[in-house]
């Protein structure tokens, strides 16, 4: 099945998109003229509103059920989205987990799934879309302002997690020049989303513009990363955290 023929021709895919920033960013792909598959875990009925709010704008959107613990349903997912619209130009790496915790009460099992999720799912997700990728395709992480710098004295390894995103980035952006695709990483700070809720109020006055984020603020830059006028950038983490990390 090929792409919309309204919009630009090209393919977006987007690794957790059926709620908060990722869903966001399906939205604003659709916007910006793709045709964007997404995964979701367990909310078909969110993955179902995502689809009918894309349709509703005239966009196209296909929903993938894929467990970013899961190395054979990422690559299943990649695979899907290429045979329904015959190419991939973006990946969108926004799957991911919270949990907080200090050294003496987070445990091993904590510690393994917030790597499985928020290192091995992003490596294995990038690794099965660049294998399908056009050349100049773009690589899109959403990382977190935690890379930067320790926030909260509870959330070591979910920074842990996102400083090797970070890093891994850096990496695959050198190795991957030679195709044209360039990777970056986005790391937003306290955004409100369903995931960030129990911690939301707490955060918030740690940032220096006094307010949190909202997905679609994720979305905007999303779009620019995913777009020409950001041929020249490569390797970059970008920081959007309303100056709490400055």
């Amino acid at each position: 099945m090929g792409s919309d023929a309204s919009g630009n021709g090209k393919v977006a895919l987007v690794f957790g998109g059926s709620r908060g920033i990722g869903a966001a960013a399906v939205r604003r792909l659709a916007c910006d003229g793709f045709v964007v598959g997404f995964t979701y875990v367990s909310r078909p009925d969110s993955a179902q509103e995502v689809v009918d709010a894309v349709a509703a704008a005239r966009g196209q959107a296909y929903a993938v059920q894929a467990d970013s613990a899961d190395a054979a349903a990422i690559q299943m997912a990649v695979e899907k989205v290429v045979a329904q619209f015959g190419r991939l130009d973006v990946v969108v790496v926004n799957a991911g987990i919270l949990r907080v915790g200090t050294i003496d009460t987070f445990t091993l099992a904590d510690f393994d799934q917030v790597l499985q999720v928020n290192v091995r799912g992003v490596y294995v997700a990038i690794q099965a879309a660049v294998a399908r990728m056009s050349e100049n395709g773009r690589v899109i992480t959403i990382g977190s302002n935690t890379a930067v710098r320790p926030l909260t004295p509870i959330g070591t390894v979910y920074g842990t997690s996102k400083a090797a995103v970070a890093a891994m980035v850096k990496g695959l952006a050198l190795e991957l020049a030679a195709r044209g695709i360039r990777v970056n990483n986005i790391q937003p700070g306290p955004i409100e989303t369903d995931m960030t809720a129990e911690h939301i109020e707490h955060i918030k006055g740690m940032v220096p513009l006094g307010e949190v984020g909202q997905p679609d603020d994720i979305a905007e830059l999303v779009s620019y990363l995913a777009g020409p006028t950001s041929r020249y950038m490569t390797g970059s983490s970008l920081t959007i955290d309303g100056g709490m990390t400055l």
